[in-house]
């Protein structure tokens, strides 16, 4: 278990296009470059594992995982510059992405 209280951000991304590689290598460059905000304590950029059970959804195309201090730490994230320039420049590259937020359970 993590030992300090964390603000955990996960976003799961669809590709509008999944079987283009330009796409695929586009949205990479991109979450690698958005891994460079300040406020980002760790960070994990993800594709599906292979694993086959029912629950297990492998349809996205990359899951991002960045985790802060706190929630205004991740407040300082939605708005930095870094971030804004990641969607402006990517956006065109998903058709769907739905996040999870989540912090220590008391």
């Amino acid at each position: 278990m993590l030992t300090q209280d964390l603000f955990v951000h996960h976003v799961y991304f669809w590709l509008g296009n999944p079987v283009s590689q330009e796409d695929h290598a586009a949205l990479l460059a991109g979450l690698q470059a958005l891994s460079k905000v300040p406020s980002i304590q760790q960070f994990h950029i993800g594709i599906p594992a292979g694993t086959n059970r029912d629950v297990i959804d492998t349809s996205y195309a990359f899951s991002w995982l960045a985790v802060f201090a706190n929630q205004e730490d991740q407040d300082a994230y939605q708005i930095d510059p870094i971030h804004l320039h990641f969607i402006d420049t990517c956006k065109h590259l998903w058709n769907k992405v739905v996040v999870y937020d989540s912090i220590q359970a008391r």
